[in-house]
Order: C-alpha cells, then sequence, then structure tokens
C-alpha cells in the first residue's frame, strides 16, 4: 500500500526555557542530543510567546527549566511551553524543575496562607504535564502535591564525594543546621560514617529569612564540620550556623547545599562568614562571583540526563540511587 509513512520509534525531545540553558545544553550533550529548536520571545506588553519549530507528534519531550529570578517569569514560560506540547500532540510530557520555585511553601503555618507548592504542581497538571522531575524538594510531601509520577532525584551522594575527597571523614561532623534537616544529615552521616550535630534555632514568623541559633547538640569542639542544607538563599542559616560551630571550637567549617539561590546581600554576607568552602550544585545560575573563590559548583548535569534516560527507556530512576537510605 503506497503513500503511508514507515512507523517510527518513539523520539525523545529535550526542550529548554530561557532561565538556564547552559544546564539544558549540557543536559544534551551527556545524552548525546540537541536542544529542541523553539521560538521563545516576549510581545511589547510582556506576555511570552512560544513556537516549536519541528514537530514533536508523538514524542517524549522533556521541558528543563530552572525557577531562578524572575522566577514567576520562568515558571509561566515553562507552563506555556507544556501546553504547547500538549496542543501539538506529544506523546508524554515530564517536567524538569532542577528547582522548582514556591517549593519552601508547602504547609500553612498560621491561618489565611495558601500552600503555593501545591498550587505550582496543579499548574503544571492543568498545562498537560504527565511527570514531574526535580532535584531536592524542599520536603519530600511535595511528591504527592502531583497527581501523577514524580521523580525525586538527590545530590547526597555528588556533595558527599566531594567532601570525602577533601576532609578526612575520621575527623567529619555532619551538622544539621534546623530539625528539617536532620532526616537528610542522617542519610550524610550513613553514608560517611561519621558522627551527626544539630543545631536547635527559631525563626521569627513576622521577619521571614531570620534566623536566632540557640544551642549546638553534638561533638563539634576539634573536628571539622560540614553544614548540609537543600538550599542557601540569603545565606543567614549558613552564617549563623558557621559562627556558633566556630564558636563551639571546630577546627573547620564548610557548607554542602543543592540549590544556590542567593538572594540580596548573600554573596557579601557569605564571604564574610568563617567557612572554608562553601560547595553547591548548578541546579541555578551562579550569576554572582565570590571573590574569595571558596564556592564551589558541581555540574548536576550527568544526574538529570541519567534520570531522562531511565524514564525514556521506561527503567527505573530508583536504581540511580540503589544503597541510599
Amino acid at each position: 500500500m503506497t503513500g503511508i509513512k514507515q512507523v517510527s520509534e518513539k523520539k525523545l525531545m529535550l526542550c529548554s526555557g530561557r532561565a538556564y540553558p547552559d544546564l539544558a545544553h549540557e543536559v544534551a550533550r551527556e545524552l548525546r542530543i540537541e536542544v529542541t529548536p523553539i521560538d521563545l520571545r516576549e510581545f511589547a506588553n510582556g506576555e511570552i510567546y512560544v513556537r516549536f519549530e519541528e514537530s514533536v507528534r508523538g514524542s517524549d519531550a522533556f521541558v528543563i527549566q530552572s525557577h531562578s529570578a524572575p522566577i514567576n517569569t520562568w515558571i509561566m514560560e515553562q507552563l506555556i511551553m507544556v501546553d504547547a506540547l500538549k496542543r501539538a500532540s506529544a506523546r508524554r510530557i515530564t517536567v524538569v524543575v532542577p528547582f522548582l520555585g514556591y517549593a519552601r511553601q508547602d504547609k500553612k503555618h498560621r491561618g489565611r496562607e495558601p500552600i503555593s507548592a501545591r498550587l505550582m504542581a496543579d499548574l503544571f497538571a492543568a498545562a498537560g504535564a504527565d511527570r514531574l522531575m526535580a532535584v531536592d524538594l524542599h520536603t519530600a510531601q511535595i511528591q504527592g502535591f502531583f497527581d501523577g509520577p514524580v521523580d525525586h532525584l538527590h545530590a547526597l551522594p555528588l556533595l558527599a564525594d566531594y567532601v570525602t575527597r577533601h576532609v578526612d571523614t575520621r575527623q567529619l561532623t555532619v551538622v544539621a543546621p534546623d530539625a528539617g534537616r536532620v532526616r537528610v544529615a542522617e542519610k550524610w552521616t550513613d553514608r560517611l560514617g561519621c558522627p551527626l550535630a544539630i543545631i536547635h534555632k527559631r525563626r521569627d514568623t513576622e521577619r521571614p529569612n531570620e534566623v536566632s541559633v540557640h544551642e549546638v547538640v553534638g561533638e563539634v569542639a576539634g573536628r571539622a564540620c560540614v553544614i548540609i542544607d537543600d538550599m542557601i538563599d540569603t545565606g543567614g542559616t549558613v552564617v549563623r550556623a558557621a559562627e556558633a560551630l566556630a564558636d563551639r571550637g571546630a577546627t573547620q567549617v564548610l557548607a554542602a547545599a543543592t540549590h544556590g539561590v542567593f538572594s540580596g546581600d548573600a554573596v557579601e554576607r557569605l564571604e564574610k562568614a568563617n567557612l572554608a568552602r562553601l560547595v553547591i550544585t548548578n541546579t541555578l545560575p551562579t550569576l554572582t562571583r565570590f571573590p574569595s573563590g571558596r564556592l564551589v559548583v558541581l555540574s548536576i548535569a550527568p544526574l538529570l540526563a541519567r534520570a531522562i534516560s531511565e524514564v525514556f527507556l521506561e527503567g527505573s530512576v530508583t536504581s540511580l540511587f540503589e544503597g541510599e537510605s
């Protein structure tokens, strides 16, 4: 029978917004593919226009966008890209958000507050996303906000391996900067075989981003300490924690976090802190420089590429973290 095209295998398409194209191209190189060409621009009034410049019909499309500043613009752009893919008959659409905006607003602390992380999940579902992939969500419960598969990737192996190469773990203490990070800190201690310390802090709900350190619980005197967190925003938590550890006799203080947000005067604040090194991943673009050279940025691209490959080939994303507790 003539006139019928040969049926082809499904195709993987990596689609990037404008927030952080460098990371998308790095992931594409790991996958040995090209980033899908897209016409992305804004109208005079600021509305975003999206058009894919090649057919996406039947494709397995991965839409990658880190929610960096201006965060609301890049979230809206990613939503519009998902909508365009859905209307162009993509077979499956996976939203890849190395850093998910609004993830800290995952519960109500007081009355009349939103749960913005849930709203984010609902928006992507409404736009047409079938699957969500993110790195180190602020809390694991956010996975339950999206009504579909969620691939929650972890940067712990990447960060912990760096610390292991540069610090004698026999003299190392892992430090949770607050109660919310204790579970993650325990995973670090299990991996590195070193003790755990916890910093008790209290936030003023009327004054966001301000922290008071109350007490350090654990063995830190005469030891190197690594403060672990999911993100560093204004730097207040890390700076206060580093001061508390130094005051209690720590010989060296490092900090390791997945997301380097660095809002406001965070860089200046962190530069003045008693930190030997600050280790992050490149889930967000690092637009400001640290004059001291103490900032170390590790690439998350290989992990993202492996996870995308597993999803595309119907493999196991969990297998990437087998052996992790």
